[in-house]
């Protein structure tokens, strides 16, 4: 992968100072290539370069991404990219099926999960949200279907869709799990080297 440029990604931002995702007018690019701490520059460059924005066509993994992003609301990103593999853990490895059979005992397994976010709404979100997308997709075929089926929409549109079908999805968690698996344009700027690896993979965006 090339060096990444500095570039002006529209609409990723992470924590730098503060405990809420920043949404400031620096990019997820810039933000990445000022960061003084090469462990942290390492994490979401790995995110960054390999899959923010690339489209996702496993429907366990489209459920997951919608878990971390949910579980990032009020948070930091960098937060949520720490504790993906406990959040792979805790969930299934994101099989929507078995976290759709889960019972009250479940429940309180993950809220007292440290690896993971306790918080109880988010915990239920997933649940729930595993127990819609099985219902899409036995009238779709997958979800990922689904999401095509819908497609195209405008952000605010997309907002509306969710909240009717799925729990725990306002209009920044929407937006950026679908920027991030590639249905909503602005993960990256044009002059982003990953730009060019995400369109060789045709997003959905594009279309």
């Amino acid at each position: 992968m090339a060096i990444l440029a500095i570039s002006f990604c529209l609409e990723k931002r992470i924590k730098i100072t503060s405990t809420i995702k920043s949404r400031s007018r620096m990019s997820y690019c810039t933000a990445i290539l000022n960061m003084q701490s090469e462990e942290k520059k390492a994490l979401h460059k790995k995110y960054h370069d390999n899959h923010y924005g690339f489209p996702i066509h496993d429907d366990d993994e489209l459920f997951g991404r919608l878990i971390l992003e949910i579980n990032q609301a009020g948070l930091s990103w960098e937060t949520i990219l720490k504790k993906e593999q406990s959040f792979r853990n805790a969930y299934s490895n994101f099989n929507i099926e078995k976290v759709a059979e889960y019972t009250e005992t479940d429940r309180e397994r993950l809220l007292a999960d440290a690896g993971i976010i306790r918080n109880k709404l988010k915990v239920n979100a997933a649940i729930e949200n595993a127990k819609a997308i099985l219902i899409l997709q036995k009238e779709f075929g997958s979800f990922e279907k689904w999401l095509a089926h819908n497609h195209p929409k405008t952000k605010e549109e997309w907002v509306k869709l969710f909240k009717k079908t799925f729990r725990f999805t306002g209009g920044e968690i929407v937006n950026e799990f679908l920027m991030s698996i590639g249905y909503l344009r602005g993960a990256h700027d044009d002059d982003c080297p990953v730009y060019n690896e995400i369109l060789k993979q045709k997003p959905m965006w594009k279309k």
